[in-house]
């Protein structure tokens, strides 16, 4: 029976995959205005239906609330008519963006001859494998329709009447464009084997993007045959150097954690400068107490009312809640020490006015997003002008930090001669 089950979700795939694989090889030289009426019809349909998609939402919540998901997933999960906006906004701003498609990143001419180009070119067929989010259904598709690529799409169990919805109003988008339906298409059924099925589908899929936990990430990672963007946790921190400016760091760090806790982008750890301790005292860690965070620390922060003694492994953890661990180190290469240890090289800030300790703290860590005086809330692609991302990516191949609709493109060079021959 099993086996059967298998062999119902390998056929499954291998057509989902052959229509993705035919849909990409038009999507290649699709016309640029083509694919942006295909994302404001998509936009402007999810917003007529935004009642409709909130009332789905409100489904998946009860689907999420039966399987105990967590209260930062939860917050993941659920859309409201501000969350639809945003989504709907972020379809426009991709809209908007230049097509990376066959744009020339370089040019040259060698002696003999030859013009060469190195120019954009799609990937192919992208695989998105993400949790809870249903947003990610829009901005997936149209990232990855901006950039060429077709996308299947494989959503969370409980985020499946949302994302079917959205993904109803993104085939409107293409039909009223005249692209293949089949350039953005939603895995329909909820079956966990359908994940195992897209891991092992190298024939039609280029790139698999996991969108989620350590857990789903960790599986990805460990099971696919088709390469990955990798996208770790976010175990975020955020340096107040010794010259840090008091009001900005106070802002910066409630900002960090307490903004949205449920992101990868959340500030998960506080490490703060001896010098800046002995000369503000303890306040940055008494703002998040007094905002209800708990936060768990170690030595002279202890002192601090409502705290609560670090374990071991609260220092390279991801919380996703309003939990913070938080350290004194001496100076700045002591917290680059710190995060080299312990971080997951996805985004870390310095707060400082010291322009050698920020240069220091730029250079010597290697995350995808390093921020000076800002919040790491704003590791995010819509915030970096992408208008949305499909992840952040924390490998050292291809793409890092947002992935955005160039970071979804490869190139290719194109060579012009003149009856040129070698010698």
């Amino acid at each position: 029976m099993v086996k059967a089950m298998d062999g119902a979700m390998s056929d499954l795939m291998a057509e989902i995959g052959a229509r993705a694989k035919a849909a990409a090889a038009e999507l290649a030289f699709a016309p640029s205005m083509a694919k942006v009426r295909a994302l404001e019809v998509a936009a402007h349909r999810l917003w007529e239906r935004r009642a409709e998609l909130i009332a789905a939402n409100v489904k998946d919540q009860a689907v999420g609330a039966a399987k105990g998901l967590n209260p930062p997933m939860m917050d993941r999960l659920r859309l409201d008519e501000g969350r639809v906006k945003g989504i709907v906004e972020g379809l426009r701003a991709v809209a908007a963006q230049d097509d990376p498609v066959g744009s020339v990143i370089a040019e040259w001419d060698m002696p003999t001859g030859l013009h060469i180009q190195r120019v954009r070119t799609p990937l192919g067929v992208i695989g998105v494998i993400y949790e809870s989010r249903p947003n990610v259904t829009a901005d997936a598709g149209a990232l990855c329709l901006k950039s060429g690529n077709a996308v299947i799409l494989r959503g969370g169990s409980e985020s499946f009447h949302s994302s079917t919805t959205i993904h109803a109003c993104m085939v409107e988008g293409l039909r009223a464009a005249g692209l293949p339906e089949a350039a953005i298409q939603l895995i329909p059924t909820r079956d966990r084997e359908m994940v195992s099925a897209m891991l092992r589908a190298t024939e039609w899929i280029d790139v698999i993007v996991p969108r989620g936990g350590k857990g789903l990430v960790g599986l990805v990672q460990k099971e696919a045959r088709v390469p990955v963007f990798a996208h770790l946790e976010g175990i975020c921190h955020v340096y107040a150097d010794g010259a840090a400016d008091l009001e900005k760091a106070r802002r910066v760090v409630l900002n960090a954690k307490t903004r949205r806790t449920g992101i990868c982008g959340s500030a998960e750890c506080l490490l703060i400068d001896r010098a800046f301790h002995d000369r503000h005292g303890a306040v940055l860690v008494e703002d998040l107490v007094k905002a209800g965070v708990e936060v768990r620390t170690e030595g002279d922060l202890l002192k601090v009312p409502g705290t609560v003694q670090a374990a071991p492994d609260d220092f390279g953890r991801e919380f996703l809640d309003m939990i913070i661990a938080a350290k004194i180190v001496d100076g700045v290469d002591e917290a680059i020490a710190h995060i080299r240890r312990y971080g997951s090289q996805h985004t870390e800030a310095i707060l400082t006015e010291d322009d050698a300790a920020a240069a220091r703290f730029f250079e010597r860590l290697d995350s995808a997003i390093l921020l000076r005086n800002a919040s790491t809330q704003f590791a995010d692609g819509g915030e970096f002008g992408m208008g949305a991302e499909i992840g952040i990516a924390t490998g050292k191949l291809h793409a890092r930090g947002p992935v955005g609709a160039e970071q979804l493109t490869s190139f290719k060079y194109l060579v012009t001669g003149d009856g040129t021959i070698r010698a």
